[in-house]
């Protein structure tokens, strides 16, 4: 019975664990609560003295591992069921959270040695998001606890290592932090003394090695981003294509106040192919020389390979420019794995559209018609900013600024264009570029290379943000070698599981508890 209590007690422990994770994530925004969240989950996997969980300790350390994770994507992820119902919503759920199981299995054997099991709990941690957060379809990095650091002191690490290195940070402070107070070792607890200074040390490195490139002596440009907004709410956005590209031509003609250098516009703007309707480039190419300044416009195209996700310059002199064909296709939504299968599951398996994915490198060129200067433009729509070689590819091709055009109409009042913001603000603090993101019905941002949201716009209100913005072509550490870093990292944490697991203690023998005769 005793035992069964302290089993029951970790289970709450683990839950709790994953609902201060969430408190991290956006609007709330609460980031000391991940640190907080990682230490529980410490304490949940660590032997209490002679006490030990009712199961074997491996298992019950993936079961209380799954349950953290199950808490925190079932309170971060609802937004998908507002798009396509509670199955799919808790299915994803419950795949994003069997990758836990992996952190708890080996994190238990982590944890029978609390020095440096910490330690290696931290690499093991930011191993599987690195795992789930590729695999399977490209993976799913939504839950990243990096996210949830946009407002903390360490979201400055993302410059040096991205995201994977924000995650080890938080979980680093966390689980040594428990440790130090479940050790019973002077050397112990001097070990996670020292480890808790690891990221002070990695802030310090990255002010060394990654000096402000932006001053006020920077090249700046004026952008608006435009945010036309649509009639209704839900799921039937595609009936109302024409509204909303007339919402942003009447948005773009009538909101701005000063002359600008260039315009984006958000991903599906024109959901209407200007390319095959003449009537939508007409009503384009007026709102182009309303404002006399290139506009980057999301549509929908077509081309040999199929149906494309398309950003497009439009340029007042010149006409249709460069484009960026989205390369980060979200799966379930603009592709459907295994369709044939599964429209027998889901009714809304046939609403997902057969985009095909784009192969360019992440920019386009964009004439400032106020100096007439070319300006290379980094482009992330919507779900590629998710994804870290999107923005790394591009700052490395010359991006001077970031535009996350999206469209976050399905889904509501939710949660999800907040959460989706703070990935644009830690984009920009990575790869130290300003952010314009242009939303169809809000949020829609203008971010500095801070991550400090310098004008934003309300949901479903229509609104123009014009601001002067820098410019910069230079590579942080983490454009430069994020992949390497993060591949790192994860092969760190991989090679911490397998010690942990090949050198854990073995239960005796029969033999050696049969009474002698």
């Amino acid at each position: 019975m005793k035992t069964t209590g302290l089993f029951v007690l970790r289970l709450i422990l683990a839950a709790f664990s994953g609902l201060l994770c969430y408190g991290s994530f956006q609007p709330s925004g609460l980031w000391p609560l991940s640190i907080a969240g990682a230490a529980l989950l410490w304490v949940a996997l660590s032997p209490w003295g002679r006490n030990k969980p009712s199961l074997p300790w491996l298992v019950t350390g993936a079961l209380l591992a799954f349950v953290q994770s199950m808490v925190m994507y079932l309170l971060l992820l609802p937004w998908i069921g507002e798009l396509v119902g509670t199955l799919p919503y808790v299915a994803l759920s419950v795949t994003e959270s069997l990758y836990a199981l992996i952190v708890g299995f080996f994190g238990a054997a982590l944890a029978r040695r609390q020095v440096p099991g910490a330690i290696g709990f931290a690499f093991l941690w930011a191993a599987v998001e690195w795992l789930r957060s590729t695999w399977p379809f490209g993976g799913f990095a939504w839950g990243r606890l990096a996210w949830g650091q946009v407002d903390s002191p360490l979201k400055q690490i993302a410059t040096l290592g991205g995201p994977a290195l924000v995650s080890f940070a938080v979980v680093l402070l966390g689980a040594c932090a428990a440790s130090m107070l479940l050790t019973h070792s002077v050397k112990g607890i001097v070990v996670n003394v020292t480890a808790l200074f690891v990221p002070l040390v990695l802030l310090i490195i990255n002010v060394g090695v990654n000096p402000p490139s932006i001053n006020d002596s920077s090249p700046r440009v004026t952008v608006a981003a435009v945010q036309g907004n649509v009639p209704r709410l839900g799921l039937d956005f595609a009936a109302q294509r024409k509204a909303v590209l007339n919402n942003h031509v009447n948005q773009t003609i009538n909101g701005h106040n000063r002359p600008v250098d260039m315009v984006i516009w958000p991903e599906n703007s024109s959901d209407v192919n200007p390319f095959a309707d003449d009537s939508a480039m007409q009503a384009i190419t007026s709102a182009v020389r309303s404002v006399n300044a290139p506009i980057l416009v999301g549509t929908l195209t077509k081309d040999h390979v199929g149906s494309r996700n398309t950003m497009v310059v439009i340029d007042p002199a010149t006409g249709p420019g460069d484009i960026h064909n989205k390369k980060y296709l979200q799966p379930f939504g603009e592709w459907m794995p295994y369709r044939d299968l599964l429209r027998h599951v889901s009714p809304y398996v046939d609403l997902a559209n057969d985009f095909k994915p784009g192969q360019g490198d992440g920019i386009v060129h964009m004439r400032a018609a106020l100096t007439g200067n070319m300006v290379t433009v980094g482009v992330a729509t919507c779900y590629e900013v998710v994804f870290d070689k999107a923005g790394r590819d591009a700052v490395k091709h010359g991006a001077e600024f970031l535009a996350v055009p999206t469209n976050n109409a399905t889904f509501g009042f939710s949660d999800m264009t907040w959460q989706q913001l703070a990935m644009s603000r830690m984009r920009g603090i990575e790869l130290d570029r300003y952010v314009v993101v242009a939303a169809t019905s809000g949020v829609s941002a203008i971010v500095d290379n801070n991550g400090k949201v310098l004008d934003s716009s309300k949901i479903f209100t229509p609104a123009t943000l014009t601001r002067d913005i820098a410019l910069s072509t230079r590579l942080t550490t983490a454009a430069r070698f994020g992949n390497a870093i993060e591949a790192l990292i994860a092969m760190m944490g991989g090679i911490a599981a397998a010690v942990a697991f090949a050198t854990r203690p073995k239960p005796p023998s029969r033999g050696r508890n049969r009474k002698k005769d």
